[in-house]
């Protein structure tokens, strides 16, 4: 965890892509990437979460019973600009692999920094799901991405 003391927190609605939306705490508190450890989930097409490692289940704060089933945006940060989201998925719906940097929302309200590979799987032509690996990403690395971001949500209002 990076900051001491008392966290600030609030609640925010986190709208997605599909129309739904949802309440969500969020804070101040980062949990960092443990050194060394990848993160690897699988989705199916439409971005259901249907297998993860036990890494994914410890930074995400959910439990592997939570995160089998439920959409991958359940930990989407609200700091993340859509358009970043819209990106991915025009990326690897044309069966092409994606890769950034990502803010992704703990249960707990916290927050972590992931670089991502999102590598669609394809069976006889068709997109059948999705391969995400995370690792560490450095922190120039999130310093330019939270730049990026914030610049990003400031052009379009808050997405």
């Amino acid at each position: 965890m990076s900051s001491e003391g008392a966290a600030r927190s609030y609640t925010t609605t986190i709208h997605y892509y599909d129309g739904s939306s949802r309440e969500a705490l969020v804070t101040d508190q980062e949990t960092v990437f443990p050194r060394g450890e990848l993160i690897v989930s699988q989705t199916d097409a439409r971005g259901i979460i249907t297998t993860c490692n036990d890494a994914f289940v410890l930074m995400s704060g959910y439990s592997k019973e939570e995160l089998i089933g439920a959409p991958h945006s359940i930990l989407r940060h609200p700091d993340m600009p859509a358009v970043a989201f819209a990106d991915l998925w025009e990326t690897v719906q044309a069966g092409k692999r994606w890769h950034g940097y990502v803010k992704n929302l703990r249960k707990d309200g916290g927050f972590y920094w992931v670089h991502a590979v999102v590598i669609p799987k394809i069976r006889d032509g068709v997109i059948i799901g999705h391969t995400s690996v995370r690792r560490e990403p450095s922190r120039e690395k999130i310093a330019e991405a939270a730049a990026a971001y914030a610049e990003l949500r400031a052009k379009r209002g808050m997405d």
